[in-house]
């Protein structure tokens, strides 16, 4: 009996309150009827010990730390993410979808941090290896109307985390990071207009996920 193929793994970035875990789901919703198992996953977080650093991280614990304390517990919780949930997932076969990934990193603590771009590097070889996303799709959207969406989700009981407290500025220097991202790696990266209704939204990523990834999309729905 032959191995299964290898998976494909597609990660979604942004800003706060662009829609990422939603969009997440709705994508699995259109590869599982095809016969793909999908394995939807998040970051900070998707494993036991991910999930631990997530809760450090978010509450603003880690902050005093600064980014480089930051990113080195960000990076700690990504060798556990993706040696006990990605790794193995795309190995048996299944498609990986990650709410963010090693992207984040570099905008947050390497754009907006003012981290040394070769230690960032340094830290993604370290924890990502040669796990590497097939497809990034960036939603992009104004950063006030990202902060506003941020803010409904929340309710007026739940606190902002660590990155929502951040200023406007903050924000907006990650918005042109993660844009500053799709330019220099266009043959991994989409950028996907955030600023629409859910469905919309949704149908522009499937169709970017069926142009760049027909192929497997071909080889996965195939009658055996």
């Amino acid at each position: 009996m032959s191995a299964p193929a290898k998976g494909r793994f597609i990660t979604l970035e942004g800003g706060e309150g662009a829609g990422k875990s939603t969009q997440a789901q709705l994508l699995a919703q259109r590869l599982e009827p095809m016969g793909i198992s999908v394995v939807v996953t998040r970051e900070p977080g998707g494993s036991p010990g991910a999930e631990a650093l997530r809760d450090v991280i978010l509450s603003g614990k880690a902050a005093p730390f600064g980014p480089a304390g930051e990113a080195i517990l960000f990076s700690a919780a990504r060798i556990d993410h993706i040696d006990h949930t990605i790794a193995p997932a795309l190995h048996r076969g299944a498609w990986v979808i990650s709410d963010r990934f090693a992207d984040s990193t570099r905008a947050y603590q390497g754009a907006a941090g003012k981290l040394d771009p070769a230690l960032i590097a340094s830290l993604e070889r370290v924890a990502v290896g040669d796990v590497r996303p097939d497809l990034t799709l960036i939603l992009d959207l104004p950063t006030e109307t990202g902060l506003a969406r941020a803010a409904a989700r929340r309710g007026k009981k739940e606190m902002a985390d660590r990155f929502e407290r951040e200023d406007a500025a903050f924000h907006e220097t990650l918005r042109q990071a993660f844009l500053d991202i799709a330019r220099s790696e266009p043959e991994r990266c989409a950028v996907i207009d955030a600023d629409k209704s859910p469905q919309e939204v949704a149908e522009a990523i499937w169709a970017c996920v069926r142009d760049r990834l027909a192929s497997a999309l071909q080889t996965e729905s195939a009658p055996p």
